[in-house]
């Protein structure tokens, strides 16, 4: 247990409505955050109710609403945080995917698809930093950011090509930050496998995502189908005290699905 090591900080996760977000705000508000703010696009309910998780733990929620892939909403989510003076851990959360999971059919997804994914996924990260830039070298300590890519910007695989390229330019940018807003902000980037959340239904039926959950279970080293909740300690390790000389690292949390232990497929 990592005890109160957030005590005080002012915290921002953008796509915290649910999932690993939500999972992200909670573990911060469990180890003393002062202000966590949850950011979400359209799932209204789900972030209150996330701001509701946070709030049992004795710390500040606010809920603010936007898109990150627009520019001025990122900006007025940032502004959010004004009132605290800083923000200490950014949280860069959001995203979106395309379901095209045979990467051979290249008719399944079209340059549209590649921008939609590139414009939340990449640019909405990109312009958050920048939105949230003073805030973050207002903290005390160097000010972190993770970004949260996937293993499928490390090895190919995933929901979809566009989904999966965009998560590895995700991590080259990463490195572009954590080298160019060095000494002031910390950059990294954590990159999960499978998370058994609600997201996959969206697309697919119960009885597929039940065959990809065992898939997943029989083909990782760990023999586990990640929760949200596995995965939220190590990202927040990464905006952690514990993390205050890594910066420009991508932390692989898969359960060693990159180790090539079987092939995963989503089909």
């Amino acid at each position: 247990m990592a005890g109160k090591d957030f005590e005080g900080f002012v915290v921002l996760v953008t796509g915290g409505s649910s999932g690993l977000g939500r999972a992200i705000a909670v573990e911060t508000a469990s180890r003393g955050a002062a202000v966590v703010i949850i950011n979400y696009a359209s799932s209204k309910a789900e972030a209150e109710e996330t701001a509701r998780l946070c709030e049992a733990q004795g710390t500040k929620a606010v809920v603010v609403q936007g898109d990150v892939g627009e520019d001025a909403d990122c900006r007025r989510i940032a502004a959010a945080a004004e009132p605290f003076g800083r923000i200490d851990a950014l949280f860069n959360n959001a995203g979106v995917t395309k379901f095209a999971p045979n990467h051979g059919d290249l008719d399944a997804v079209d340059a549209d698809d590649f921008l939609r994914l590139y414009k939340v996924n990449v640019v909405g990260a990109f312009q958050m930093i920048r939105a949230a830039r003073a805030l973050l070298e207002a903290a005390p300590q160097p000010g972190a950011v993770v970004n949260t890519a996937s293993i499928a910007g490390v090895t190919g695989i995933g929901s979809s090509v566009p989904y999966a390229a965009s998560k590895g330019a995700l991590t080259t940018m990463t490195l572009s930050l954590a080298r160019g807003l060095a000494p002031n902000i910390r950059v990294n980037a954590i990159c999960p496998g499978f998370i058994d959340t609600p997201w996959f239904g969206k697309a697919m039926p119960d009885d597929r995502i039940e065959r990809m959950r065992q898939g997943v279970i029989n083909s990782t080293p760990l023999r586990a189908a990640s929760t949200a909740e596995d995965i939220a300690g190590a990202a927040v390790f990464l905006a952690s005290p514990a993390s205050r000389h890594v910066t420009g690292e991508t932390l692989l949390a898969d359960a060693g699905t990159h180790l090539g232990f079987a092939s995963l497929s989503m089909r």
